[in-house]
């Protein structure tokens, strides 16, 4: 990987914050031009070039029909056995509109209304959204101090959920957000058993999987044992800053293939054409381009240790072993259950709040690391700025 990597520069070198406010996208128009974004998961990195000439290509030639073949699968199949050393089979997968579209399929067609979706806390919060879209109540299993799946916790969670003999599902972040926790193959094989004892299915979000930092090893939940009627969904789209270009991929355990064939063709469900090509090319031609973007990120989240012992020694810190998100302990600063409120209000910096990641997220907040140095210093000196100014209050 360090070798690819030094063929290309470091994406997050040379960001001109005036450059990047021309941007239109969600991080960069939420708020005022005043307030500093590092908040929702987009990169501040331009786009590899081999995806800006994919799509350029397919530009010219019209080609923005609807989508066939299975040439994505392929790529991430490709790239799942060179990273990961994990082999799965591209014609049993179904491509879906994006990571959260295919997990909440999933949970249609494998329960019943009524069956409780269980979340291991502090998590991405769109978790909360699909149990409620759906109508699920949602029994939680939070994480342990340290970040780790605790299976005491899991099984308690599971006897509930599943008790007067429903069924339940599990979504699970892996790596895990907003902790960037990269889960062990032992750890996944516990709640694989756990499931398997309770009757429950496990949906693994694994969006954040290309990004996996040089000290850490990514293992796919399928690749554990017992996962085979559970199920991954994986995307290029946080690797690779693609978030525009909505594309995913359902790949299910050997048990669960009957259940992606049912997905073939759900209305409203598959991707566009466009956002297919985009992702295909990142995976097939563009791996060097991720490499570049994880050494910025691991130089990021270390020297954010150092950035908070200097301006913030009040923080706990512990840098992801996975995922360019930072999940930051505040409650040493005394700025209540909502740091990120003052940091926006007084420091005018967004960050986002770790109160929507459910039980273990007060007091915390999510700072994005897929930027320049420069910019994750102003940040911090902004965060730092307010502490003061709430102490004289």
């Amino acid at each position: 990987m360090v070798q690819a990597a030094q063929l290309v520069a470091n994406p997050f070198d040379d960001l001109a914050l005036d450059h990047l406010r021309r941007r239109t996208s969600a991080k960069w128009r939420m708020y005022p031009e005043d307030v500093l974004p590092l908040w929702v998961a987009e990169m501040d990195a331009v786009v590899a070039p081999p995806i800006v000439e994919a799509v350029h290509e397919a530009m010219l030639m019209g080609d923005t029909g609807y989508p066939a073949g299975h040439a994505y699968a392929e790529a991430m199949a490709g790239f799942a056995a060179d990273r990961w050393g994990w082999v799965f089979d591209p014609v049993t997968t179904a491509k879906v509109t994006d990571v959260l579209t295919g997990v909440m399929e999933i949970i249609r067609i494998t329960s019943a209304d009524g069956d409780a979706i269980v979340v291991t806390p502090p998590v991405y919060p769109p978790f909360y959204m699909i149990a409620r879209t759906l109508g699920r109540p949602v029994v939680e299993a939070p994480l342990t101090d340290d970040y780790r799946l605790d299976p005491e916790t899991l099984e308690r969670a599971f006897a509930d959920a599943t008790s007067g003999g429903r069924s339940a599902t599990l979504i699970l972040s892996n790596p895990h957000n907003p902790t960037g926790t990269v889960h062990t193959r032992e750890e996944m094989g516990q709640v694989a058993r756990l499931a398997r004892r309770y009757g429950v299915r496990v949906v693994a979000d694994e969006i954040h999987a290309p990004l996996q930092m040089p000290s850490s090893t990514f293992v796919p939940y399928l690749a554990a044992d017992g996962t085979e009627p559970d199920f991954s969904v994986m995307s290029a789209s946080k690797g690779w800053n693609l978030a525009g270009f909505k594309a995913a991929l359902v790949i299910p355990g050997s048990d669960a293939r009957d259940v992606v064939e049912s997905m073939a063709g759900r209305a409203g469900s598959h991707p566009g054409h466009i956002g297919l090509i985009a992702h295909t090319a990142a995976i097939t031609h563009a791996c060097a381009w991720l490499d570049a973007a994880i050494v910025g990120i691991d130089r990021n989240r270390m020297a954010l240790t150092g950035m908070l012992a200097e301006h913030l020694p009040g923080t706990v810190y512990r840098p992801p072993e996975s995922t360019y998100l930072a999940w930051v302990d505040c409650r040493g600063l005394g700025l209540g259950d909502d740091p990120a409120q003052a940091f926006l209000e007084q420091g005018r910096v967004a960050l986002s709040s770790g109160v929507p990641f459910g039980p273990g997220g007060a007091g915390h907040v999510r700072v994005n690391l897929a930027t320049s140095p420069a910019v994750l210093l102003e940040a911090v000196t902004r965060m730092a700025s307010v502490v003061p100014a709430v102490a004289a209050d």
